[in-house]
């Protein structure tokens, strides 16, 4: 890949001789050898690692194949961040690239995980890579979001507000404390509470349905917060002028979504630009 060869040695006597030990609660093991594997917690490690996950995916030719998706003339069937990957073509072309990637991880020492590997949107009910079935699913976790096979983000959108929920419960022995102030609260539900129901919402398509729940999830907060219960009479007016919260939780999102549309935008040649502003080749079905 063009590395000189000084910066190669100086990796290579890094990495030799390391010995690592295991302490448990009735004391540490004795010393051994790693023989592969990257340093935990080294600065080097991630680049390290994409410098392998790059040869796999070189040596692959998954840039030079014709399966994939063509967005604006661009041909895209593989998508990576870190050791996560995803791979996109039709259902033969498909395992057809699954299987160079495989090939060529094994002679670098790298395995590919089929128990892990799942296979969304697709006309095959199974498959079997050497001898292991991989699961077919209509969605999954991906970059701890929730992708489906239809491409509605309305299901993530909902997971979200069930993990917020989880989160303001978390926080009732801070939002019930006297000792506190009613602005630090209002600051802890922002900085605790909303950022685990706004990650990943510069990509979500929020229809009225959704926008509802955004709204109900956030005047919920606000009334655990002054243990104002539903049946009491106190309109949602009310509720947010005792707040008095610079920005709705929607205003939050909408705010992410054009800051980062904005950074899109200033990105010539992008991939995230050419994926948001191109379009797919084909026609959509009708109905």
């Amino acid at each position: 890949m063009g590395v000189p060869d000084h910066l190669t040695y100086r990796l290579r006597n890094l990495y030799a001789g390391q010995e690592a030990t295991v302490r448990t609660g009735h004391g540490t093991t004795d010393w051994f050898q790693i023989g592969k594997g990257v340093c935990q917690g080294c600065i080097l490690s991630p680049c390290l690692f994409n410098l392998y996950a790059e040869c796999i995916m070189q040596n692959a030719a998954l840039d030079e194949a014709q399966a994939g998706i063509k967005t604006a003339g661009r041909n895209i069937n593989n998508l990576r961040y870190a050791d996560d990957t995803t791979i996109m073509a039709e259902s033969e072309e498909l395992k057809s690239l699954l299987m160079k990637v495989k090939e060529e991880s094994e002679k670098v020492g790298l395995k590919v995980n089929i128990q892990k590997t799942k296979m969304a949107s697709g006309p095959i009910s199974s498959w079997q890579i050497d001898g292991e079935i991989m699961e077919i699913v209509i969605d999954f976790i991906y970059l701890s979001s929730k992708i489906t096979a239809d491409g509605d983000c309305s299901h993530e959108i909902k997971r979200r507000l069930l993990l917020g929920r989880n989160a303001m419960t978390n926080l009732d022995s801070i939002l019930k404390s006297r000792d506190i102030t009613l602005p630090t609260k209002v600051r802890r539900i922002k900085a605790m509470g909303f950022p685990g129901v706004m990650y990943g919402c510069e990509s979500w398509t929020i229809k009225k349905a959704e926008r509802r729940r955004i709204d109900a999830f956030e005047l919920w907060g606000w009334r655990r917060l002054l243990r104002v219960p539903w049946t009491a009479r106190r309109s949602n007016q009310f509720v947010l002028k005792e707040i008095s919260p610079e920005y709705s939780l929607e205003g939050l999102m909408l705010q992410l979504k054009l800051q980062y549309f904005g950074h899109l935008m200033r990105r010539t040649g992008s991939l995230e630009k050419i994926l948001t502003l191109g379009k797919i080749e084909g026609r959509r079905r009708r109905g």
